[in-house]
């Protein structure tokens, strides 16, 4: 897109408009007294899959010297509270990657349907209100969408094979603020988290599948169908591994910086990633040479390498996990809601996905589950989801409301297809689930219904 580009939408007057651009204020519409112009312009270079334009009954409140939050007046004080880090995150991001080159950074929460956690519009992050979990626990996808303002929004992967490079490395510089903000050990823990969801999304599909690969070839694929956690977290795992390989964290932001400031506002494919990783470090080569690039990037299934993780934070996930993969039907009294009090909201998603890695567990389990640590009663999406997928896959009849009805209330395709999907799986409420699923078709975004029809084999 040509450098400077102003837009005027004009919308009923009682509607608010937002661009993925800077707000230059608005005016009456010279044509029409019951409609009002919007006024925007976007002086930086953007590709046209950046282009937003959202109308609706929005409030907004400022929540940093850049940042309103919009929503619908029931969820902006809640927004305004679950984001209050925005400008925190935008600092150290700042620190790490260099200047903000946007203007404005605001945040829109957008309604249920939305099928993302976070899409990277610039000067407009979109949201899913599955973030508003009242702890500000899921706040790391404000920091992923922050960080796409470096890498994805000024440089861009040239084609979709290539999203590793939007994706694996704004996971990278996500969890890099992370580290700044909440220690080095949450850094490392969120990575463990990352690759046990990589784990989960291979053995879903398959590790022969070639869009496990890094660089899946895409010829005759819809990206959307190709989409998963691979760019994200095999990306993201190549990136660890070679800041361990070149000398840890201080050493590599160096490269991130520069290959930001090398490669900004163009779009990129590996081999221009790889020939400016040689030249930065041109006096590592013999151990750059010594990674295996063919299987990292042509490979399907788990990386060849798994990074170290300190494991002081996961260290309690895995061994309450273990307690329950292994407790006989006798032991199940020695369970107690004591066994949470010291984890937080971030160490139960990891128990669960430790879980869900692992043959599924008896009923008695699950129940005896509830019975002490109430997750029923607990609504941060990312536990709630984990939570209602382990006792679909442990055949807990009582569960299946309660994960059809997540599964249909909001539409973030990381929770309603695996939902929907398990619910298949189990024979007794397999007719149920495409019943459910068909009721609530027209509701749902169109690559939501189109990839949940895949699952349930219900094509139009």
């Amino acid at each position: 897109m040509q450098s400077w580009v102003t837009f005027q939408i004009s919308v009923p007057k009682e509607l608010v408009a937002l661009m993925s651009a800077n707000r230059d204020g608005e005016m009456p519409d010279p044509e029409d007294s019951s409609r009002k112009i919007y006024c925007f312009s976007q002086n930086v270079p953007i590709p046209c899959y950046l282009i937003a334009l959202v109308v609706g009954a929005l409030e907004s409140r400022k929540i940093g010297p850049r940042t309103l939050v919009w929503a619908e007046k029931e969820l902006v004080d809640k927004s305004a509270y679950e984001f209050a880090e925005a400008e925190a995150m935008l600092k150290t991001a700042e620190d790490l990657a260099g200047p903000y080159v946007w203007g404005q950074y605001d945040l829109l929460v957008l309604p249920p349907s939305f099928p993302y956690g976070g899409m990277e519009n610039p000067c407009l992050t979109f949201v899913t209100p599955t973030l508003l979990a009242g702890d500000r626990s899921l706040s790391n996808v404000i920091a992923h969408e922050i960080s796409h303002s470096w890498t994805g929004n000024l440089v861009t992967n040239k084609t979709w094979e290539h999203f590793w490079l939007n994706e694996g490395y704004t996971v990278y510089l996500e969890r890099r603020i992370g580290g700044r903000l909440f220690g080095e050990q949450f850094r490392h823990f969120q990575a463990l988290g990352g690759w046990r969801e990589l784990q989960n999304t291979i053995n879903t599909l398959g590790d022969k599948n070639p869009v496990t690969n890094l660089i899946p070839n895409l010829n005759e694929v819809d990206p959307d169908v190709a989409y998963s956690s691979v760019p994200y977290e095999k990306g993201f795992a190549l990136l660890f591994y070679l800041e361990q390989l070149l000398g840890g964290p201080d050493i590599f932001i160096g490269f991130l910086k520069a290959y930001v400031q090398q490669f900004a506002y163009k779009s990129v494919i590996t081999e221009d990633w790889k020939k400016f990783l040689y030249s930065y470090f041109k006096d590592k080569v013999d151990v750059l040479d010594k990674v295996d690039w063919n299987s990292w990037f042509h490979a399907p299934g788990m990386p060849p390498v798994m990074p170290v993780y300190d494991m002081t934070l996961a260290n309690a996930c895995v061994a309450l996990s273990q307690r329950w993969i292994k407790a006989k039907e006798s032991d199940l009294g020695s369970f107690s809601s004591a066994d949470l009090k010291e984890m937080s909201s971030h160490q139960l998603i990891e128990f669960l996905a430790l879980l869900l890695l692992e043959s599924p567990l008896p009923v008695s389990h699950v129940q005896r589950m509830q019975q002490v640590y109430d997750f029923n009663a607990i609504n941060n999406s990312e536990i709630r989801f984990r939570w209602l997928r382990l006792c679909i896959k442990a055949k807990w009849e009582e569960a299946i409301p309660l994960a059809l009805k997540m599964a249909t209330d909001q539409g973030r395709m990381k929770f309603t297809r695996p939902l929907f999907r398990d619910l298949y799986s189990f024979d007794k409420c397999r007719d149920l689930a495409v019943k459910i699923f068909l009721e609530h078709r027209a509701s749902m975004h169109p690559v939501t219904s189109m990839l949940v029809g895949k699952d349930l084999q219900q094509e139009q």
